[in-house]
């Protein structure tokens, strides 16, 4: 059935409460605008509808708060404008495309609803400058002031509903978040430790866990908003993040062996690795935290002891460790599961993660922004057409909302499709049934239709684009206030304006798409190989902090990346997990050597890192790895010659650089198939 006639035909519960909260939020909000007698109370409307779009109260104080801030700031930056350029106009929207694009750059840096407030800052400095161009100075504060109670309101009204009425919590929907990443994640170790051919069903449970974390990471800021309890689900999800990725990348090293050198390992080896991809299977459909811990435990010492007999080769030996450190892995995401279900009955430690930023992405966003702002300024300066204020709006706005989504063109064309569907809507309730209404209650009867059968479908991911568009639009077009104008002229340049700001939005993302995946992938490689160089001149934990942070970040956005892609396209991810293996082996190496008491061992030791390093960089650029197995080679030299490191230990080592020039070696084999 298509996603439209499910959605509207059998709505379920939670898309039905959304609905009528979101409507009443915006009709409380509208209601007390028109009371006050604000100026364009339909801006009331459109902020208590953005803060509704996730409705867990966290996440509302969370976004009413950066909109806020961030209005507050472009309030402050337009009237600093205005202060400059009162009587000049083309200075004044020239210092404000700065500002957009200043704005805009900042916004693609950050995360979560901090570009939101990026977004208001830009948006209002934008309204007071335009708006505010024929004004005195005293109109240009009242101008400001009247922006900040606008948005102002519907915050308030949004924060104050979604408080009061079926209220949810971050925390609920964390803990439901991680119940999904660590049911895939299982599943997905399962296929990998029976070194499965089955490619799209890894990809799939891979997806699917990476999915829910991508969402937990981003949400997961939200539930300092909700209690003294927030901060510990905070690090907790943290901790989830990190552990997972770890546990991601030794399944790659894990699989690589037994798949593709299964001739070189111990059969009793791979049985166990059989018995391992079981237990991962049994502890997927969560029987119970306490169960699957206790059954890991269980497993992992029979590893153990397995890897105590005498005779294993280094591969085996790394197998078998290899296969302990998953094991180890999940036991600690479980705990952080339960610490997001019950921060209290468990404390977890974990620093934030360190955010990867793209800056030649940002700034071509930023460039962007800017180009399509000056183009509707132009269109608004050389026409003197006062609705094109709208379009500015809605180029600003937009231009700017998408940039930091991974498929803005396809967004903004589901934006474009919605806009259409509401131009008849707007007509017919916002003009034609609401020229009738007398009273609020009649106001809100004929206005408030449309709205709830827009947000309707706004739960659901395949409609939510189309249908948010279209309950926007259906405010911007019909303009509620005490003052409404229901004359068709005035429609038609409000429908003629839309289009062409939406249309210049379409145009800029087309003409500057933003970084291509081999443009993506060069700058990717670039930024592994410098963190994993910087690795050996940071101190331990600082430098595992900044890296895992970094890289946990760089993967959750090379798995949304990817994707998009087709199947056979799908190697970024590969590359990502292959330099978080690299990177955690070099800390593992720096945390045993670094304090080697002879000279010999630590240059030694400082050779191999250099090899490994290198290494990586060669692979991720599709050509074999060098020096690696000769830096190892002298390590264990120097080892014997000076050093006092039981046999057992060396063994280990050897089985460690072995396998990191193993996985070396198959990525430049996958890169040299994707140039």
């Amino acid at each position: 059935m298509s996603p439209f006639l499910n959605t509207y035909l059998m709505p379920n519960a939670t898309a039905v409460k959304f609905a009528i909260k979101t409507t009443l939020a915006m009709m409380l909000a509208l209601y007390v605008a028109l009371a006050f007698n604000l100026e364009r109370p339909y801006w009331a409307l459109i902020s208590a509808a953005f803060l509704q779009i996730r409705p867990m109260s966290g996440m509302v104080i969370e976004k009413g708060i950066c909109q806020l801030g961030g209005t507050f700031i472009g309030a402050v930056a337009g009237i600093i404008i205005m202060a400059l350029f009162a009587q000049a106009r083309i200075p004044a929207l020239m210092t404000l495309t700065l500002w957009i694009m200043l704005c805009t750059y900042v916004g693609s840096l950050w995360r979560n609803n901090y570009t939101y407030g990026c977004l208001m800052a830009a948006v209002t400095a934008m309204l007071i400058v335009v708006i505010s161009s024929n004004s005195t100075p005293a109109g240009i504060f009242e101008i400001a002031a009247a922006r900040l109670s606008e948005l102002g309101l519907g915050a308030i009204c949004a924060m104050l509903v979604s408080s009061l009425l079926w209220p949810s919590h971050v925390g609920t929907h964390l803990a439901t978040q991680a119940d999904n990443v660590i049911n895939e994640a299982f599943k997905h170790a399962a296929l990998r430790l029976e070194a499965s051919d089955d490619i799209p069903a890894m990809q799939a449970a891979l997806r699917g866990s990476l999915t829910p974390l991508t969402l937990l990471e981003t949400d997961s800021q939200a539930a300092r908003f909700e209690g003294p309890l927030g901060p510990g689900r905070v690090r907790a999800t943290h901790v989830l993040t990190r552990r997972t990725l770890r546990f991601f990348a030794n399944l790659q090293a894990l699989h690589q062996l037994m798949h593709d050198h299964a001739d070189r390992l111990d059969p009793q080896s791979i049985v166990l690795a059989g018995e391992v991809a079981q237990s991962f299977r049994d502890a997927e459909n969560v029987k119970g935290v306490t169960a699957s811990r206790k059954a890991l435990k269980a497993l992992r010492h029979q590893v153990h002891e397995h890897d105590d007999e005498d005779g294993l080769a280094p591969l085996d030996r790394r197998l078998l460790l290899g296969l302990r450190e998953a094991i180890g892995h999940a036991m600690v995401m479980l705990d952080a599961r339960e610490a997001i279900a019950s921060p209290a009955s468990h404390q977890l430690r974990s620093s934030p993660l360190a955010w990867h930023r793209d800056r030649l992405a940002a700034s071509i966003n930023a460039l962007r922004s800017g180009l399509v702002f000056s183009l509707l300024a132009t269109l608004w300066i050389v026409t003197a057409w006062q609705s094109a204020m709208v379009a500015m709006m809605l180029g600003t706005l937009f231009s700017a909302f998408f940039a930091s989504r991974d498929n803005p063109i396809a967004i903004t064309m589901m934006f474009y499709k919605g806009m259409l569907v509401a131009i008849p809507s707007a007509f017919l309730f916002g003009h034609v049934l609401l020229s009738q209404a007398h009273g609020f209650p009649m106001l809100a009867m004929i206005f408030g239709t449309p709205l709830f059968l827009g947000l309707l479908g706004a739960t659901n991911p395949a409609t939510m684009g189309y249908c948010l568009s279209f309950t926007i639009f259906n405010i911007l077009l019909t303009m509620p206030s005490n003052g409404m104008d229901f004359s068709f002229d005035s429609f038609a340049n409000r429908v003629v304006a839309a289009v062409i700001g939406l249309s210049c939005v379409v145009m800029g993302f087309r003409l500057l798409p933003g970084l291509g995946a081999k443009l993506r992938r060069r700058r990717l490689i670039k930024a592994i190989s410098t963190d994993i160089h910087k690795l050996q001149r940071r101190s331990i934990r600082g430098a595992e902090t900044r890296f895992s942070g970094h890289m946990a970040d760089r993967l959750l956005q090379l798995a949304q990346h990817d994707d998009m892609l087709p199947e056979e396209q799908r190697h970024l991810f590969i590359l990502g997990l292959t330099g978080l293996d690299l990177g955690t082996a070099t800390l593992r190496l720096r945390d045993r050597l670094d304090d080697a008491p002879n000279p010999h061992i630590r240059r030694a030791h400082q050779h191999l890192l250099r090899a490994l390093a290198n290494g990586f960089e060669q692979s991720a650029n599709g050509k074999p790895p060098e020096g690696i197995r000769e830096a190892g080679k002298q390590l264990d030299e120097a080892i014997v010659a000076y050093g006092d490191v039981p046999a057992d230990r060396r063994v280990l080592l050897e089985g460690l650089i072995e396998r990191l020039e193993l996985a070396l070696e198959r990525l430049a084999r996958i890169m040299s198939e994707h140039p």
